[in-house]
């Protein structure tokens, strides 16, 4: 597709449900990345709006309410206030963070829907549906409740969440009753308006399959799939008492589809910051309906059909607005090898890591990012967690700036020398600080976030590299000038390290600009500077000669076991008595159990190879494959199968995998030097008293030899197989 020029920038992130709190699901899932980007934009100079806010409307509030004795309104003010404070307390910048009980929203949605009705863009159907005689009132497919007819477990009318997964439909239920009574349900006829689905096929088909193969191929493979069958309509009124009235006559008692009132929100939340601060903003319609804009929504793998299909089509059917020019959807996130359950508070809430561990955001942004669910289901732990800040953070980062400020504090009292002449060591840091740049910048124009961050973290590894190569301490005693011209260099390191972070990372290079007093770095305000902060990134002169620098301190701490061990008993106290928590059964719209009724049948499961059990896509995905340089091969002692290899895996500490492929390579040690591919997320085992953390792969040959999967290509260690 050829490349458009786009002026401004609208980015909006998926709207949590405002009936629980938020956890690292949702934070690894949709957040972070969205942050990351805005940021990035935001360095570059460029003109951006980044838009979110809490959905509060649906069943699952007043299913909240219900149990609590309380009003949805009561719920939703709640979690809301929430919701706002966790973000704003982790650095998500949005622009705006509102709420769809706003009487902007109610008013604009309402009048989006009429001007759909207006038009014949909708269809009235009637329709059988489930009505409870004790309350007055139809019931939706999550207030019924009964057995699923395929396995025999407790299930919703929408989906058998205990059982088998399946997407059902309330009537299929055995023995269906009403969640709040208890009560058998009868069918009533109820007419609600639909929106055809069906007449906008062939221009979806377009759009998505033709013009967004760039698409991430978790969300094109997901469109594809659907856009491959027949789409049919699709209701946008419930029989419902909470919620957004529809604004038609003889609609008493329906409110808006909570899938067509949430999206509008992204929009009328907009307007809302706009009419706040029109002369910074100017209007809505610029972000909305302009072609020089670029549209992005960041969301769940759960919510692409209707990010990608319903929105559009509810845009396209309305007139006059431009398409998301992408939709960078991440998988899930599962915590220590177990699905997140909210239900069952199988989860890490961010209110209450901000307790637990006060100061350390960065820490979890960091994490969550380089085990981002791009393209895959991965997985946090806890001691990755400690890993990953003990061994990166600290030994990699932190270590790095540490060295650089407290040795120009105790040469020069805290002023940055000047820089003399180069040597080949100084040319070849000065010339990698430059790539870096480039490499990083490449990476968040893909949505490539963890990839990004890595490429930020090898400035540290340059520069901890240049210091101990350099030595000086050493120099100092022999050559005072030499030693001025490393400390200049680490320094100007560590300055472009305060603006490669600033996207991950917020609170940590505000840190650092303090202790550089370089509070000039401070994120430009969206007016198009003459040179972006971005822009200086790779510079080898942001500290000028003389320049004081601020008090060194340290930039991110070791986080000790008895951290980790109490975060472990808590999962465990949960696992024994799973009941939710404040945060409990919070959810970012799930698709699950919805997006069936978009055709009239499920997609196609792949058809196998040969005599080759079949695997479904997903399960393939949760294997974590990546490239791994070989930096030691040997046999393993007493063991005739065994080599031992030691791997640059990327994260900068070396990984140990044994691998029974001895009796094919008589010389192993020939093997230093080759990529080879490998499973980083096996549980790590004992071989021959080696812990072994990893799988290698092999190929097995007709005659039944082994021989190493490697690349063709000198690919950077840790790259992910996809």
């Amino acid at each position: 597709m050829k490349e458009k020029c786009f002026k401004r920038t609208t980015v909006t992130a998926a709207l949590p449900y405002a009936n629980g709190g938020v956890h690292i699901g949702h934070l690894a899932g949709v957040y972070v990345p969205a942050d990351i980007y805005v940021r990035y934009l935001r360095l570059k100079g460029h003109e951006v709006m980044f838009v979110g806010g809490s959905d509060e409307h649906g069943v699952p509030v007043t299913q909240r309410a219900r149990q609590e004795g309380i009003g949805p309104q009561d719920v939703v003010d709640r979690y809301h206030r929430l919701i706002s404070h966790s973000f704003s307390e982790f650095g998500i910048s949005f622009d705006i963070y509102s709420r769809t009980t706003s009487k902007t929203h109610h008013r604009f949605a309402a009048d989006f829907f009429r001007k759909l009705y207006d038009e014949g863009k909708l269809v009235e159907q009637t329709s059988q549906q489930f009505f409870d005689e004790k309350t007055g009132k139809f019931l939706t497919d999550r207030d019924v409740v009964g057995i699923c007819p395929y396995c025999g477990k407790k299930a919703y009318g929408n989906q058998c969440e205990e059982g088998c997964g399946r997407a059902l439909e309330p009537t299929e239920l055995i023995d269906p009753r009403s969640k709040e009574t208890g009560e058998v349900p009868v069918l009533r006829e109820t007419k609600n308006w639909y929106l055809p689905l069906n007449e906008y096929q062939q221009w979806l088909k377009q759009w998505i399959l033709e013009e967004h193969k760039e698409w991430r191929p978790n969300v094109y493979g997901q469109c594809k799939s659907w856009l491959d069958m027949d789409l049919q309509p699709r209701a946008m009124t419930r029989d419902l008492d909470w919620g957004i009235p529809v604004p038609v006559e003889g609609a008493e008692g329906k409110v808006l589809y909570v899938w067509f009132d949430a999206p509008i929100g992204y929009i009328s939340n907009t307007k809302e910051l706009c009419e706040r601060d029109p002369e910074r903003w100017g209007r809505w319609q610029q972000w909305w309906q302009q072609d020089d804009t670029r549209l992005v929504h960041f969301i769940g793998k759960d919510n692409i059909v209707f990010h990608c299909i319903i929105f559009p089509v509810m845009m396209k059917a309305h007139g006059g607005y431009i398409m998301p020019d992408n939709v960078p959807a991440n998988e899930f996130l599962n915590l220590e090898n177990a699905k997140i359950s909210t239900s069952k508070n199988w989860a890490v809430w961010l209110h209450e890591y901000l307790e637990d561990f006060p100061g350390k955001q960065d820490v979890l942004r960091y994490v969550l990012t380089a085990n981002a669910p791009e393209t895959k289901d991965n997985n946090f732990t806890w001691r990755d967690f400690q890993e990953r800040n003990n061994n990166e953070l600290v030994a990699i980062y932190g270590n790095f700036v540490n060295r650089a400020l407290q040795l120009t504090w105790k040469y020069w009292a805290g002023r940055v020398p000047g820089r003399g002449e180069l040597t080949e060591a100084d040319r070849q840091a000065l010339a990698e600080l430059r790539d870096v740049k480039e490499r990083v910048e490449q990476l968040l124009e893909q949505f490539k976030f963890r990839d990004a961050q890595f490429e930020a973290m090898n400035l540290a590894r340059i520069g901890n590299r240049y210091i101990t190569e350099c030595e000086p301490w050493k120099v100092w005693k022999q050559d005072q000038a030499r030693c001025e011209t490393i400390l200049n260099i680490c320094l100007q390191l560590t300055a472009n390290l305060a603006i490669a972070f600033e996207p991950f990372l917020p609170f940590s290079s505000r840190k650092l600009r303090q202790m550089l007093n370089i509070e000039s770095f401070d994120i430009p305000e969206q007016s198009s500077p003459t040179r972006s902060l971005w822009e200086q990134l790779g510079s080898t002169d942001l500290l000028p000669d003389g320049h004081q620098l601020g008090q060194p301190s340290l930039l991110f701490e070791k986080i000790d076991d008895d951290a980790i061990q109490r975060q472990l008993d808590k999962l465990e106290r949960m696992k024994a008595s799973p009941s939710p928590s404040e945060g409990g059964d919070v959810q970012i719209h799930n698709a699950s159990g919805n997006a069936a009724s978009l055709s009239n049948q499920t997609p196609p499961p792949s058809e196998g190879l040969g005599e080759a059990p079949i695997v479904d896509f997903e399960t393939f995905e949760k294997l974590d494959i990546r490239v791994g340089l070989v930096k030691e091969c040997q046999a393993v002692k007493k063991s005739k199968k065994l080599l031992q290899f030691t791997i640059d895996d990327g994260t900068g500490t070396d990984r140990t995998i044994c691998s029974g492929i001895a009796q094919f390579y008589d010389e192993p040690e020939r093997l230093v030097g080759q990529r080879v591919l490998f499973v980083a997320n096996f549980a790590p085992r004992k071989m021959m008293g080696i812990e072994s953390q990893g799988m290698i792969l092999s190929a097995v040959d007709a005659d039944g030899s082994l021989s190493l999967v490697t690349t063709t290509k000198d690919v950077r260690p840790g790259s992910q197989v996809g």
